[in-house]
């Protein structure tokens, strides 16, 4: 037993540390944008459900020997994606569609190692089952639950920390012939039982007396696991996206999924068949909190705090998932169909992520995943309720609670669609332009603001990317976070007096370029080729401006890494987006690549404001790991057209460092324990604030 159940907590361990090991790896390629992660879920539910498929046909049809040369042959074969290291050959050019190369490049870097972890969880368990016909074989599916539970809490705090990506992935290689070696093992061991005691034919045969799973329990088992998954990225973009973009906020949801599998699986844990889920308390909490995520969605945002937001939607998600996977461990089949169990809770899981991850970014134009779900929710607990309350197994009294409970699911239902359309109502008042693309939503807003005056913003999901006048003769004021007092406006004024050119990595809607004056050249790096459309079209500041300008698509740092020397006098690093830190842009090989294009005495300007990470004494590190020079502007001005902001100043200029204009820089306080980020070594969580 001690065999089998260490392959399935190995597999288990190394299929859910890979994903962050390789994300981290490409994440710099495609511009550290949260959508990255987004595509790699979707490959790693695609995968797992080709794993699952190929579990549930090699385990029901073929014969245990085979079923053990087949697998061990592909064992090895894995053997040469190793170790895990993605390619350069990779990198995108400007114009490179995003989703459908992430998807190839995950495939030819870490495909069949990944596949053969997915097998392993519903093949282990059927040779288990086989090997053990008295055993309770879904306790080794919540064993396998608790190992990815521990390698997602793992690897923030102690494996990024302390360990550089290359480094991890040549020990994530090591402990994969590990894996092999137990995997291989597992096979030949349940082959190698006597056919007495483990005929296959006795566990695949129906004249045993078990009743197989008739066609709608297979159909409830995808609904709840699409539902489940849904759910989890539904919850898990929300909050990054229109609540907060916290670090490491995105691990939360994806732990309360994983324990929601421990506890309903666990059934060695409690007398039920769901393990510690029970309709008597799921239910009402469902509904409760199903009600209050979707009265919160939108109009009442504001009333609050983020704490509790995010509290509240962790919460609901955690009882909606138990909910699904509670209903589906009570409708778990004999241990002779548990393969086709398992592929049909992928198939959903597949479902949920490729909804979420391919199909409504194209069909969308906002955020409407999660009041969807809200309302799939509804809709599928009165289902449960009613198909049970019908059944004639249970008795007059908990068949009149089943029908009251399924009329609530439906009101809550409703209630989560009227506050749909207060949400699209919400998010449709004051915008005169809606998109959505792989890099998120992005929105253009227009309010009055009295006396006659109107503006315009950028919003990208909870962050405000500049706004501009929409009179004519204030259109050309540098407003939001390039006033006067802001630190990137008096490094650029530093230079005044002769034709300046200047280097920005992030477009927004092209504030800055406010300041440029007749004989100034702008060169300006954009990844979104949708902000770079509405800055043309929806604002005035690139085509008001007498300076020359120039805007290139593509990641920043990429496309500078491509160009020759330009001569930059200013570089300014302002690229940050919702759910995202651009460590990539942050990194001592990033300030190597904006220094090729300094001009002499150059500055580098990294707009820094942010109240969920203290970035600046990260950078004095990088900055001093160069030979250079830091200073920190904090801008706090009192006119309500300008913003709070906070600026750091790299440089070697003597001259620029003792100017009069930066004398109000402010000391930046040492974070204990901080090394210097390189592309191979970066710990985001200890600058979290």
């Amino acid at each position: 037993m001690l065999l089998f159940a260490a392959t399935v907590f190995t597999s288990a361990f190394l299929l859910f540390l890979v994903q962050p090991i390789i994300a981290k790896q490409i994440l710099p390629w495609f511009g550290g944008n949260a959508s990255v992660w987004t595509v790699c879920m979707v490959f790693f539910q695609l995968v797992l459900l080709g794993g699952y498929a190929y579990a549930d046909a090699l385990a029901r049809r073929v014969a245990p020997r085979t079923q053990a040369i087949v697998h061990t042959l592909l064992l090895v074969a894995s053997l040469a994606f190793l170790p895990i290291l993605a390619s350069e050959n990779w990198k995108p050019a400007p114009d490179t569609e995003p989703t459908a190369r992430i998807l190839l490049l995950l495939l030819t870097t870490i495909g069949l190692p990944y596949f053969l972890l997915s097998t392993t969880g519903p093949l282990v368990q059927a040779w288990f089952a086989r090997s053990y016909p008295s055993a309770t074989v879904y306790r080794l599916f919540a064993l396998s639950n608790l190992a990815s539970l521990m390698a997602l809490i793992a690897y923030p705090p102690l494996i990024e920390p302390a360990i550089s990506l290359q480094t991890q992935s040549y020990a994530w290689s090591v402990i994969y012939l590990v894996f092999a070696a137990l995997c291989a093992g597992s096979a030949w061991m349940a082959a190698g039982k006597p056919l007495v005691t483990n005929p296959v034919e006795t566990l695949m045969n129906p004249a045993t007396g078990e009743t197989a799973p008739r066609p709608g329990e297979y159909l409830l088992w995808l609904l709840l696991s699409a539902l489940g998954s849904l759910m989890l990225l539904a919850v898990t973009s929300h909050i990054t996206q229109n609540i907060a973009s916290v670090p490491f906020v995105w691990i939360l949801p994806l732990v309360l999924y994983l324990l929601s599998f421990i506890l309903v699986f666990d059934v060695g844990g409690g007398r039920r068949k769901s393990g510690w889920y029970a309709r008597i308390w799921g239910l009402p909490l469902l509904f409760g909190l199903v009600a209050a995520m979707a009265y919160y969605l939108s109009l009442n945002l504001g009333v609050m705090k983020l704490r509790y937001l995010i509290a509240l939607y962790c919460a609901g998600l955690f009882v909606t998932c138990m909910f699904c996977h509670g209903e589906l461990a009570a409708m778990r089949p004999a241990p002779r169909y548990l393969t086709r169990f398992y592929l049909m809770i992928s198939i959903g899981g597949a479902a949920g992520g490729l909804f979420v991850g391919l199909v409504a970014p194209r069909v969308f134009h906002i955020f409407l995943e999660l009041p969807l779900a809200l309302i799939a929710c509804g809709v599928l607990a009165a289902l449960l309720s009613w198909r049970s309350a019908r059944s004639g197994a249970i008795e007059p009294k908990p068949r009149n609670a089943l029908y009251a409970a399924s009329l609530a699911a439906l009101a809550v239902a409703g209630f989560a669609a009227w506050h749909t359309w207060v949400y699209v109502d919400y998010i449709n008042t004051n915008a005169i332009l809606m998109t959505r693309n792989f890099y998120g939503t992005l929105r253009v807003k227009e309010y009055d603001r009295g006396e006659g005056l109107s503006s315009r913003a950028l919003v990208h999901g909870v962050i405000n990317h500049g706004w501009q006048y929409t009179d004519p003769k204030l259109r050309r004021a540098p407003i939001s976070y390039f006033g006067p007092g802001s630190g990137i406006a008096k490094a650029l004024d530093f230079y005044s007096g002769r034709p300046r050119r200047v280097g920005i990595i992030g477009l927004g809607v092209g504030s800055f370029t406010a300041w440029g004056e007749a004989g100034d050249y702008f060169r300006i790096y954009e990844l979104d080729p949708d902000v770079v459309k509405i800055a043309r079209e929806q604002f005035w500041y690139l085509s008001d401006s007498p300076a020359k300008i120039d805007v290139t698509v593509g990641d920043g740092r990429l496309n500078m890494e491509r160009d020759a020397p330009q001569q930059f006098d200013l570089i300014s690093v302002d690229a940050f987006s919702s759910g995202s830190i651009p460590i990539h842009l942050l990194t001592r090989e990033a300030l190597q690549a904006y220094r090729r294009h300094l001009a002499p005495g150059g500055v580098i300007v990294y707009n820094v404001t942010n109240r969920f990470v203290n970035l600046a004494p990260q950078l004095k590190l990088v900055a001093e790991s160069e030979g250079l020079k830091i200073l920190q502007i904090d801008d706090d001005p009192t006119e309500d057209k300008y913003s709070g902001t906070s600026y750091v100043l790299v440089t070697d200029n003597a001259k620029l460092l003792s100017d009069r204009r930066f004398a109000d820089a402010v000391t930046i306080e040492p974070i204990k324990g901080l090394e210097t980020w390189t592309d191979s070594f970066n710990n985001l969580f200890k600058v979290v604030r």
